[in-house]
């Protein structure tokens, strides 16, 4: 596992290890994963998928995976089905027995947003359009200049669809998506199911999205941390390497 700093290694110590039964909510992106240029440039190194292992045996199998990426593309990229997970940040969902959870939007309902950001992309180099089919995002990580024109342009083309879809914003990406589906709504999904019913949540992201999650574990008495400089709670996590040596310490708590 790769060495910590110093005051990485003091931020891991300071965050609480819970106190009884747990179970956890990761973002990936950012999180278990260092971010990347583009999302189909990250990572995964083999020592994740046996600590995600050890994490759903000690919490008795819960632990999922929540994420703005479709569930397809979380499955490719960790190289399993074998975890309740969330994707495009709530909208699809498959719960401990395999169920999917999607909601109901048919693709042609964005038909004349992809088209615009389409050309949108078209005219400005450094920008990529991501169809995540129930939602689109616009990543501008090779064009952070261009970011207020950006928001204000995807605003307009999204208007027509408000309320039933919604703005939500990420690291350098603008996202369009349905608003009745977040990781709040995901995060409180699971703890109604088992086996995380009953259990102490915990919920560990570092973007904007991820609030949704802290305030979720929030209500039930649980452990929010924020990873990174985009976010804040009361825990905090200086970035991924980190994150996995607290999630070691974690995994070690049967």
């Amino acid at each position: 596992m790769m060495q910590l700093a110093e005051h990485e290694t003091a931020a891991v110590h300071r965050v609480p290890l819970p106190d009884k039964d747990w179970c956890l909510f990761l973002d990936v992106d950012g999180t278990l994963l260092e971010l990347a240029d583009s999302p189909g440039g990250v990572a995964v190194d083999e020592a994740l998928l046996p600590l995600l292992a050890r994490l759903r045996a000690a919490a008795h199998g819960a632990v999922a995976l929540v994420s703005g990426r479709t569930i397809e593309n979380l499955d490719k990229l960790i190289g399993t089905h074998a975890f309740p997970v969330a994707g495009l940040h709530g909208c699809e969902r498959r719960d401990w027995n395999g169920r999917m959870h999607v909601a109901p939007v048919a693709r042609e309902q964005l038909s004349d947003l992809r088209d615009g950001l389409q050309r949108l992309v078209s005219r400005h180099a450094g920008l990529l359009l991501e169809d995540k089919g129930a939602g689109v995002a616009l990543h501008f990580l090779k064009a952070r200049e261009l970011e207020h024109a950006l928001r204000a342009e995807v605003a307009l083309l999204a208007a027509p669809l408000v309320p039933k879809f919604m703005l939500q914003d990420g690291h350098a990406v603008i996202e369009v998506k349905p608003a009745a589906h977040t990781k709040d709504s995901a995060v409180m999904a699971f703890m109604e199911e088992a086996p995380f019913r009953g259990r102490a949540p915990i919920f560990i992201g570092d973007d904007q999205t991820d609030y949704g999650g802290f305030a979720a574990v929030r209500r039930h008495s649980g452990i929010a941390i924020a990873v990174g400089p985009r976010v804040q709670s009361e825990w905090w996590l200086p970035g991924p390497a980190a994150v996995r040596h607290w999630l070691e310490q974690l995994a070690e708590r049967t």
